[in-house]
């Protein structure tokens, strides 16, 4: 058989110069993204859409978050190739907003604002002191809640199932479509809930009930990061044709970081309590891992008008609990 020259392999004879089609067939990373959020629009720059909680994320994005723009590739180079697609999602926007400004917030005062320097100035001399910290984890400059303004994310979400009292007047028909009397009595029963905006009252209610060490520590350790025994959800509304309440509460984790006041020479000394820091660093546990929490919580509730008998109305809630830290 005859010997094929080297130079004639149809295997070296391949360019190596890359395909220009193949080269613009990358995809297009997004730098703003355009969200339907039932009705409202949030244009929303990537870097912010990717510091939120990823429970939130989870929500905004059941499917998963796409960043870039396959057909971006395929443009011809033309005047239309800034258009921005729109996404639509189904999350409250109201719920949205509210966590989008208290980002916002907390990130402006730890990192500042062009006219105002923000706490990370003042506590930069402990990122660079780099003594380690001995039984308090690893070297302070290796330490995130020097460099990041942390977040407790608290979120709930909670079913509830209304058992109408035994008059005959709130039932549903053959094909279990709910008659106006029930769907009154839902309608009540989540507005009943929807009042009781304390965070721990239920959780506290069930350590109770069974002696639920672990629940009762959980308490203690986010009472000692930032939430207080008698806080309320800082977001609480009722989702659209669901028996179904959304919750979430955003602190501030309390790192054990002291900023004392200005002194003589106006320079802000920065102390560090290292009990509260080794707290601190426990939630770190749960930096991008959500866990979660699911229990029944069940309670008789008079429904009734004043002036009306009084008719005890049996409603289970189920709730689940979302807790999660985010570093900004």
């Amino acid at each position: 058989m005859a010997t094929v020259a080297l130079n004639n392999s149809p295997i070296t004879q391949v360019s190596q110069t890359p395909n220009p089609v193949q080269a613009n067939l990358q995809p297009h990373l997004l730098t703003r993204l355009l969200l339907d959020l039932r009705g409202k629009r949030f244009s929303v720059d990537r870097e912010t859409i990717m510091n939120l909680p990823e429970s939130v994320l989870l929500c905004l994005f059941p499917n998963g978050l796409v960043l870039s723009r396959q057909s971006a590739a395929l443009s011809d180079g033309g005047d239309n190739d800034d258009y921005e697609e729109l996404y639509a999602v189904d999350f409250d926007p109201d719920c949205f907003s509210y966590v989008l400004t208290f980002f916002r917030n907390a990130s402006d005062t730890f990192y500042g604002t062009p006219n105002s320097p923000g706490l990370l100035a003042s506590q930069q001399q402990l990122v660079e002191g780099g003594s380690p910290s001995s039984d308090f984890g690893p070297a302070q400059s290796q330490n995130p809640l020097l460099t990041k303004q942390a977040i407790i994310v608290l979120r709930e979400e909670l079913e509830y199932f209304s058992i109408p009292p035994k008059d005959g007047q709130a039932v549903t028909n053959s094909t279990g479509i709910a008659n106006d009397v029930l769907l009154e009595l839902k309608r009540k029963c989540g507005e009943f809930l929807l009042h009781k905006r304390n965070i721990f009252t239920a959780l506290q209610r069930n350590i109770n009930k069974e002696n639920n060490v672990a629940e009762q520590h959980l308490i203690d350790m986010l009472c000692m990061s930032g939430f207080d025994r008698d806080d309320e959800w800082g977001y609480r509304a009722m989702e659209p044709s669901r028996c179904c309440i959304s919750s979430i509460a955003l602190v501030l984790l309390k790192t054990g970081i002291v900023h004392h006041p200005p002194g003589p020479t106006g320079e802000r000394q920065v102390t560090i309590d290292y009990n509260q820091m080794a707290t601190a660093q426990k939630l770190l546990l749960f930096w991008r891992k959500p866990a979660r929490k699911c229990w029944w919580d069940g309670i008789e509730v008079s429904l009734t008008e004043p002036g009306e008998p009084e008719k005890p109305v049996k409603l289970w809630a189920r709730r689940v609990w979302t807790l999660e830290l985010s570093l900004v």
